[in-house]
């Protein structure tokens, strides 16, 4: 069966705006008892007190624990008041009613006691029906006493609560005090005075002046990212731009080999227009029934106006009767 739970829709009530809720005769319980969940017409009431300055995870957690001591409680939490807690302990950060609210706003808590004592006495249990009280188990000395706590624990009214280490009002106090100059600059940048601050003059216009450098530090980082997309826009962009050359410079090569090639299509095409013209241009042989064929192979005379290279005419009548001799021979040829 799945266990019911109650929606909150209202903050923890003040004590000393309601009436006790505990109706039943208030009888004093052990610790045995409780945990048995006894006595059943009524829920065991448990005190938590403290400051809860700056509450935090570590003061929820301790008022889980003292809610859960028990199958069946109701959580009453006191809160001291600030002329209590500056006489004791210290200045806080937060005033009185910043602390009430904070744990009304608590889902642990059944109900705040205001102005809190520092010390418990009888009458302030007894008003309050107060079953047991719940602390962690470290000795608290103040007030002039060792533990503010003692004549609880021997009266069989205290019951342990674990702190969270690592987390606690002093702990955040000690970081904002050591960053100081960091939430001096944050706040006079979200518009709060140095007045406000209690921030002097030179202060002011020193965390003024590193505010600035620091929007300048981050436009130029801005500007960096901003060159660093652009550069690798840019190698990403060149690097398509060179596979798409290297795609075309191999396509170019190719259809140049192809075309100029030793086997390519410009010498083929060459080579049929060299046959074509040596075939145009070589003579055609004549035929078998030539006359010619019938010819003598014999070497044919040499025309009669060529002159024999080895005995030239010795004298000019000698070359006249050659010419008139070549003119004879060619009138019996015709």
């Amino acid at each position: 069966m799945m266990p019911v739970f109650m929606t909150l829709t209202a903050p923890a009530p003040f004590a000393d705006e309601t009436s006790c809720q505990c109706r039943a005769p208030h009888e004093k319980l052990t610790i045995a008892q409780a945990r048995l969940g006894t006595p059943v017409d009524r829920p065991v009431r448990v005190y938590a007190d403290g400051i809860f300055d700056l509450f935090h995870s570590g003061h929820a957690r301790a008022l889980m624990q003292a809610k859960t001591l028990f199958p069946n409680s109701y959580l009453l939490v006191g809160v001291c008041s600030d002329d209590l807690t500056h006489k004791f302990k210290g200045f806080t950060v937060m005033n009185e009613t910043e602390r009430y609210e904070a744990l009304r706003h608590c889902r642990y808590v059944d109900e705040v006691i205001r102005d809190a004592p520092w010390t418990l006495t009888p009458e302030f249990l007894e008003k309050h029906k107060i079953d047991f009280v719940a602390h962690d188990d470290i000795p608290y000395s103040s007030a002039g006493s060792d533990d503010v706590y003692k004549h609880i624990k021997e009266a069989g009214m205290f019951v342990p609560t674990q702190r969270t280490e690592g987390i606690s009002t002093s702990d955040i106090i000690t970081r904002i005090v050591r960053d100081y100059d960091v939430y001096a600059r944050r706040n006079l940048q979200r518009g709060y005075t140095a007045k406000e601050l209690n921030v002097s003059f030179i202060n002011e216009k020193k965390y003024r002046f590193q505010n600035q450098v620091d929007k300048m530090k981050e436009k130029v980082k801005n500007v960096e990212e901003k060159s660093k997309e652009f550069v690798n826009k840019v190698e990403e962009k060149s690097h398509d731009l060179i596979q798409k050359w290297e795609e075309k410079s191999r396509e170019f090569i190719g259809n140049f080999l192809e075309l100029f090639g030793p086997d390519g299509a410009l010498k083929q095409m060459f080579q049929e227009r060299s046959g074509r013209m040596l075939q145009a241009f070589s003579p055609r042989q004549s035929p078998s029934s030539s006359p010619t064929r019938g010819r003598s192979p014999s070497r044919s005379p040499s025309p009669p106006w060529v002159f024999n290279k080895a005995s030239p005419p010795s004298s000019p009548k000698a070359a006249s009767a050659s010419l008139s001799s070549m003119s004879e021979g060619d009138e019996d040829e015709k």
